[in-house]
């Protein structure tokens, strides 16, 4: 092949420029990947003098037929975004244009320039191609502009048969973002798990009010992922989800309320205070509610009214019990404890049932103020000593630290009797597992604990308890995911399961029974009712 004369060259493009000649051009480039890179840059910078209707499309030839020589000369495209920025209405003209058959780094340009102008071509390119790889560009490219003239063009392709197609037009209209965007997106929901967690990760992100109306919605859910993964968005969204949550309180779906104060105790926000303290003024029929909302209270600071929660030791429920004990630790004051010490000065059943649930609960501050009273210290020698030894030792040495030491001398635990039966139990609440504690402890068994579902399946790979109870709505691993894991090693007969739980939900109970376990209960429960569950197994 003869030498290439490059002064030649760069005649010709001039030349060929004044005359329009763009076939004559595109020969002459061609030639580009055999000259010196000097040439190279001296030839792109004649064909950028030429009008922008002759230059665009040979920079375009040049990107889509020589990518070699593209990918090496990066002035070939910074010239290419230099004429449509000088003039982007050409832009709309060249998407326009039937023959620039592909417009790839057009579709791009009009994305990075967020081009509103160039949207209605963009629909129209869209309707009318064939070719996915380039309709999911431009689905991406219309969501990077962000028009809300493109919304309805891209809920059709939430329905699309092509899941890239798909998962692209959500991610579309996540960028969009008004009110519209996000009800085509929540109407979406509902067939599949992946899609539902994108469009609620969208949700999150946005936070407008449509959107924070539909994380709290998906609190309703039929599906414990998804109530799980939208109470962790609330919670990581905080406060501005407040008010929303504070109105659910209002519902008469327990477990839509239970969820809900789930929520509002992680997010710690004083506004809830009143409101929850409201919904205890109410007295609600389901102990869950009443165990939930006490809970909640345990994590907010309580200025005033705190005294209201000396009520919660005289629940019907146990658990109840034990919630309030908790919150009234967490926000302890003389006047609390002069309540509760009016409620165990008559020394009767109450008294020695509020005690009981005093040294179950850990509650060190309400221990430790009641302890230099004679009638206490009486009260809590019938339960102390028959309690679980971890719980015996750990009073024992605050005893000890705090000056009772004469009192501590007097505990002395029940000697072990045999080898107990070990009964796994996994909540991620650390009350519930203080319960499970003190509850199977009674039974007279040794409660195995864990708060996190990794651990207890980890456990369970050498170890071979008599029966697990498990909580359904944990963190990153539910109830039904580890009893689907347990079941890879332990059959149903080998390891029983029993869910023990505040929802009484058919999806989750289905969900539940289909990853293996045996049985489900509600709570709250109590030694006799865990008993029977239990002895149905064992």
């Amino acid at each position: 092949m003869a030498e290439l004369n490059t002064q030649h060259m760069v005649e010709e493009i001039r030349d060929n420029i004044k005359t329009g000649d763009t076939l004559k051009t595109k020969l002459v480039l061609s030639h580009l990947g055999d000259v010196d890179q000097k040439t190279q840059n001296r030839l792109i910078y004649e064909l950028s003098r030429g009008e922008v209707s002759f230059t665009v499309p040979i920079l375009l030839h040049l990107m889509n037929e020589h990518v070699e020589i593209v990918d090496a000369l990066p002035i070939i495209k910074e010239t290419l975004l230099s004429n449509l920025l000088a003039y982007p209405e050409m832009l709309i003209e060249f998407l326009s244009d039937t023959s620039i058959k592909d417009k790839t780094h057009l579709i791009h340009v009009a994305g990075e320039l967020r081009f509103e102008e160039a949207v209605p071509a963009l629909l129209y390119l869209v309707a009318n191609s064939q070719d996915e790889p380039e309709i999911n560009l431009i689905i991406e490219t219309l969501g990077l502009i962000g028009d809300p003239q493109a919304i309805n063009t891209l809920t059709d392709f939430l329905y699309a048969a092509n899941r890239d197609l798909i998962i692209t037009a959500i991610q579309a209209l996540g960028l969009v973002g008004t009110p519209t965007a996000m009800h085509r997106l929540a109407e979406r929901m509902g067939t599949d798990n992946e899609i539902d967690y994108m469009i609620l990760s969208i949700f999150a992100d946005v936070q407008d009010p449509v959107s924070l109306e539909k994380l709290n919605d998906t609190l309703r859910s039929h599906h414990a992922h998804m109530r799980i993964y939208a109470k962790q968005e609330l919670v990581r969204i905080g406060a501005k989800s407040v008010p929303a949550l504070i109105d659910n309180l209002l519902h008469d779906d327990p477990d839509f309320v239970i969820h809900t104060l789930n929520v509002l105790g992680d997010i710690k926000d004083e506004s809830a205070i009143m409101p929850i303290r409201k919904l205890l003024g109410r007295d609600p029929k389901n102990a869950n509610i009443r165990f939930a909302a006490y809970e909640a209270l345990a994590l907010l600071p309580l200025r005033k009214g705190a005294y209201t929660l000396t009520a919660g030791l005289t629940d019907r429920e146990d658990h109840v019990c034990v919630a309030a004990a908790r919150a009234i630790d967490r926000n302890y004051s003389d006047i609390l404890t002069a309540g509760i010490k009016n409620l165990l000065r008559s020394m009767d059943d109450e008294a020695r049932h509020i005690t009981k649930i005093i040294v179950n609960a850990q509650v060190d501050k309400v221990f430790l103020s009641l302890m230099p009273e004679d009638f206490f210290q009486e009260l809590a020698l019938i339960y102390l000593p028959h309690t679980h030894q971890d719980t015996l030792k750990h009073y024992i040495e605050i005893l000890n630290a705090n000056g009772f030491e004469d009192f501590a001398r007097k505990l002395k635990g029940e000697e072990e009797v045999g080898t107990k039966v070990k009964v796994v139990a996994v909540d991620d609440s650390r009350m519930i597992l203080n319960i499970y504690k003190a509850t199977l402890h009674e039974l007279g068994f040794e409660p195995v604990l864990f708060e996190f579902p990794v651990t207890a399946i980890e456990w369970l790979q050498n170890e071979k308890p008599a029966i697990v109870l498990t909580d359904l709505n944990m963190p990153e691993i539910t109830g039904i995911m580890m009893s689907a894991e347990i079941r890879k090693k332990y059959s149903a007969e080998e390891l029983p399961i029993i869910m023990v739980t505040t929802q009484n939900e058919v999806n989750d109970n289905e969900a539940a029974y289909a990853a293996g376990v045996n049985k489900v209960m509600q709570k709250p429960f109590n030694a006799e009712t865990l008993k029977a569950a239990m002895d149905e197994y064992l």
